[in-house]
């Protein structure tokens, strides 16, 4: 079997999500080649070590630059902060090394340009790049666009997408690198609104034309941070400004017609990690819950009227996507398998010369979103066109 040497850079909260993700898939599925958790990548050694011990990496590196041009890595897997996904994306691919890349796909429309060309240059030689997209992996959101394509709600007439989390409700808490805009390029916008904005074009397979939006920083000093991990941190002296957004609320238009609304939010209390999708349609409709995410509800209009009402689908049958290499039917699900999903796709697709899915195109579509709905904010949020031009790479 042929193996696939992989190199992590970083080493934060996505970096234990993905190296789940990586040392549980060809254990779970039978895939075409085999993941080898090479070399983990961070700026302090010593910490870096110890992540490599915890989670199965074989050994740690300080230097991606080195660490890319070696001849025995076959893929880099990128989940350092937005303001680094250019810069690494790019010597990756031009080195010849598969491409794994957290979302946002970066932190500008620029940078996302660049890297969609850049894997267009790549596919070219049989280099794939992949965009982690994760929660497309869930089986439940799998199932549900797949009963949207199948015409399950029929004609689609609207769609309300929100991620909502409470996690920055204290103003105590600290000055993280995901609310400064040089490190995560926006706030809860890029950060979670990402996820929102892909699950809606990818379970209904419209796209977005136009958007009229508005965003706000609602606490807008914070103490220095001190030492952080995932999440959560310890302030330390001093304080600083945050300088993105920490809720963005907006409509979109798909070039359907169908109107979308959203919310992206960082102060909902009491939500948790609150990702809620639901799309209506002339002849039903489906809603998903990240919080209870084994499930979907589904409102079959078709059906005799004194029958007719929301109804709890379970997704845990071995029919259901991914769903036949886990456990027995009821057994759950939680959120690293996604992880796992998502390894398994990029192997599969990486083995029969395919790009996976979310692509960088697809990656660039979404950031072009975001750009838009920033820019409707900024005037006085006007209708704003979604910028059309995708490269080919795109799904």
């Amino acid at each position: 079997m042929t193996t696939l040497r992989v190199a992590m850079i970083g080493y934060g909260f996505m970096g234990a999500a993905h190296s789940q993700g990586w040392r549980t898939a060809p254990r779970v599925f039978d895939l075409p080649a085999e993941p080898e958790m090479a070399v983990v990548v961070g700026r302090t050694a010593d910490a870096v070590a110890d992540a490599a011990q915890k989670w199965g990496w074989t050994e740690s590196a300080t230097d991606w630059r080195e660490v890319i041009a070696r001849d025995d890595i076959d893929v880099v897997d990128i989940v350092t902060p937005g303001d680094s996904h250019a810069e690494i994306a790019i010597a990756a691919l031009d080195a010849g090394k598969h491409v794994l890349c957290e979302k946002p796909l970066a932190n500008t429309v620029a940078e996302a340009e660049a890297m969609a060309e850049a894997a267009e240059r790549a596919a070219a030689r049989g280099v794939r790049a992949m965009v982690g997209f994760t929660y497309r992996r869930v089986p439940a959101v799998t199932f549900l666009r797949n009963l949207i394509a199948e015409g399950a709600v029929g004609t689609i007439n609207q769609v309300r997408a929100s991620y909502r989390q409470d996690w920055l409700v204290d103003p105590e808490m600290p000055l993280a690198w995901r609310l400064q805009k040089e490190h995560a390029g926006s706030g809860a916008l890029g950060d979670i609104g990402a996820h929102a904005i892909d699950l809606a074009q990818f379970v209904t397979g419209l796209n977005l034309e136009k958007v009229s939006g508005t965003i706000d920083t609602i606490v807008k000093e914070r103490p220095l941070l001190d030492s952080g991990s995932g999440l959560s941190g310890t302030a330390g002296a001093g304080k600083g400004q945050v300088t993105v957004d920490d809720i963005a609320i907006f409509t979109g238009r798909f070039e359907s017609g169908a109107l979308a609304s959203f919310e992206a939010s960082r102060f909902a209390t009491g939500r948790k990690n609150a990702l809620q999708i639901e799309v209506s349609g002339d002849k039903g409709a489906l809603a998903f819950d990240l919080e209870d995410l084994n499930s979907l509800q589904f409102y079959d209009r078709t059906a005799p009227v004194d029958r007719q009402g929301f109804r709890k689908i379970l997704v845990t049958e071995a029919e259901h996507p991914y769903v036949s290499g886990w456990w027995p039917s009821g057994h759950m699900l939680g959120y690293e398998h996604g992880f796992s999903h998502q390894v398994k796709d990029l192997v599969e697709a990486i083995a029969s010369g395919t790009d996976p899915h979310p692509t960088f195109g697809d990656g660039l579509r979404v950031q072009r979103v975001l750009d838009a709905v920033e820019r409707s904010s900024e005037n006085d949020s006007a209708w704003t066109r979604v910028a059309a031009r995708v490269p080919v790479q795109a799904g």
